[in-house]
């Protein structure tokens, strides 16, 4: 996971600080994985990472607080997953395909994203947003660089940004979340994804 992060003068300045951030938000994501926001609480939190009731607050305010933490925490472990997957001798098509699989790889190591994400939608809606905005921007940026370079096609932009992190999400729904025996691998299943950005699900022309 990505280095955790909070706002203001609550941000650790020591690497013993680093480490107690870490154990709560690595903690609150199984406290709210497992029992929902509402249900869990500060001191199931703090027990978990065998941290002192008295630290959570040095660190943040509320649970609020630390869920809104959790949900950046999680994106920025998402960003930090595609970014150490992708090399810059990719090409376009390539750099999709890694991106995705790096993103299940991930979800796979953090499974409670999806409960924490969806749930945010209702807890603290800005950072859902947040969380999606952030995603199509980076994709959309990366899909306009490849309409540059002559390696896709050009003029791609929000829409078919969305429309791909839209196919990633539920790709790691099914396959990660719900995987059953048998399925492929991730790195089957991303570069079957990737074949279809590359062809699309229209026949070839007939011979």
């Amino acid at each position: 996971m990505a280095a955790p992060q909070v706002s203001g003068d609550k941000t650790p300045r020591t690497e013993r600080g680093r480490k107690t951030l870490r154990k709560l938000l690595d903690a609150a994501a199984q406290e709210f994985a497992e029992k929902g926001f509402h249900e869990a609480s500060i001191s199931g939190i703090t027990r978990s990472a065998g941290v002192a009731l008295g630290s959570f607050y040095t660190y943040f305010d509320s649970k609020d607080a630390i869920f809104r933490a959790l949900v950046s925490d999680m994106s920025n472990g998402v960003a930090a997953a595609a970014r150490e997957a992708l090399d810059p001798a990719m090409d376009a098509l390539e750099i999709e395909r890694e991106a995705l699989r790096a993103f299940l790889e991930f979800a796979g190591e953090h499974k409670e994203i999806y409960r924490i994400i969806d749930e945010a939608e209702f807890v603290d809606p800005e950072s859902y947003r947040t969380h999606y905005e952030t995603i199509g921007l980076r994709i959309e940026e990366r899909l306009q660089r490849g309409g540059e370079s002559g390696a896709l096609a050009p003029g791609l932009g929000t829409p078919e940004a969305w429309a791909l992190m839209g196919m990633n999400v539920f790709l790691g729904l099914r396959y990660v979340i719900w995987a059953r025996e048998g399925d492929p691998d991730f790195a089957e299943i991303a570069r079957r994804a990737n074949a279809l950005l590359a062809t699309g699900i229209a026949p070839g022309p007939k011979s």
